[in-house]
């Protein structure tokens, strides 16, 4: 049986052939525990050293910066609540995005439960905040702002320096979840002024279950209270054993993802626009997001006159794709991000969610264009 057209990068990656042949031999050969003083440790203290002086300065960070965890959702746990957790003397205000990840949107809620307030920015219709209502919404006691580099749903890209800027000018500590940004677009953390970046490997081909969060150290250094105790590692602020191989290959897909940066973006643009130019011959098709502030391989529809149940349940034996953030996939109210836009319930349901990557083909999106276009014509 044939396998579906994968269109859902945004939800994860293959990994790729080179990322997992850095890793394998820290399965096998250099097994040791980091945290052990013998040869067997110090080699995997090496390759893990190694690899965190790679990742920092791949967003012009230091290595101590970089703290590892499980993934982008841990980051952005350890960024959210341990800032307000050490800062929560200077003021229990903090400032977020409605079309944030859930991986925000709920520790945010959490610490309301604690007493904290929180400010939720709207956005306009191509899903970007204005920033003369995020400096307004600013306070005395306002510790903490996130907002997220590329939208995991729609792909939009946020003005980061721009918000850098009015974040520092006001002293107020910015954190951005960077998940679908890493190595997809230059990410620096001194001219965007960005105090604590979120990311993770399995949204750039590297392996599943291991992200980083980067923790400014100078001008200011920031302070973050632990969210896991246990053995001391990564500086006190995360503990449990080091995951060699993650680590290796982690940096690796980093690596690779900014050396064909710009030219697998413009690939990927032009697979994506070819795709969307394919279908907008037919009436009622909405773009969502911004169109030229997004990531290249990102492409969200919506579409008039079809149930979105409907619409997926025709397309998804011939490609993988969804209407929204794989995190919420079982859900089934409309995306947040959607109706953030504007969109009704019924039109934020009827979308799509068309992630190309490194991988995709020319004929792929042929295919996939050619059966989407039967689909929501037999559906109408």
């Amino acid at each position: 049986m044939q396998r579906p057209i994968y269109l859902d990068y945004q939800a994860t990656t293959p990994m790729d052939e080179r990322v997992l042949a850095a890793m394998m031999p820290y399965f096998t050969q250099f097994f040791g525990n980091s945290s052990s003083q013998h040869l067997y440790g110090w080699e995997a203290d090496s390759a893990i050293k190694q690899a965190r002086s790679a990742i920092a300065e791949s967003i012009n960070g230091t290595a101590e910066e970089i703290i590892f965890t499980s993934g982008a959702t841990e980051a952005n746990n350890l960024a959210i609540k341990g800032v307000a957790e050490a800062y929560f003397h200077r003021g229990k205000h903090l400032i977020t995005v409605q079309t944030e990840h859930r991986a925000v949107l709920d520790p945010c809620r959490y610490l309301e439960s604690l007493g904290f307030e929180v400010t939720y920015l709207g956005v306009d219709s191509e899903g970007l905040i204005n920033l003369t209502q995020l400096e307004e919404s600013i306070r005395p006691d306002t510790i903490l702002i996130s907002v997220m580099a590329a939208n995991n749903e729609i792909g939009v890209l946020q003005p980061l320096a721009a918000i850098g800027e009015i974040c520092h000018r006001h002293q107020v500590l910015f954190h951005t979840d960077a998940a679908q940004a890493i190595a997809k677009i230059p990410l620096d953390v001194e001219k965007m002024q960005i105090d604590l970046m979120s990311f993770t490997a399995h949204k750039i081909y590297g392996p599943k279950g291991i992200g980083a969060l980067y923790i400014r150290k100078r001008h200011p250094r920031v302070a973050i209270t632990p969210q896991m105790q246990g053995g001391g590692q990564e500086q006190g602020l995360r503990a449990g054993t080091l995951y060699t191989p993650q680590i290796v290959g982690f940096a690796k897909a980093i690596s690779l993802g900014l050396a064909e940066l710009e030219q697998e973006g413009q690939r990927q643009q032009v697979l994506r626009d070819k795709l969307w130019n394919a279908i907008n011959t037919l009436d009622g098709i909405y773009l969502n997001g911004h169109f030229r502030d997004r990531l290249p391989g990102n492409l969200n529809i919506s579409i008039e006159g079809v149930k979105g149940t409907s619409l997926l349940l025709a397309l998804q034996p011939l490609i993988a794709l969804s209407s929204g953030s794989a995190c919420s996939a079982s859900s089934a109210n409309p995306s947040h991000v959607l109706t953030a836009l504007g969109h009704s319930k019924n039109l934020a349901q009827a979308s799509l969610r068309l992630g190309l990557g490194r991988f995709t083909t020319s004929e792929e999106v042929d295919r996939a264009a050619e059966q989407i276009i039967k689909t929501i014509q037999s559906l109408r």
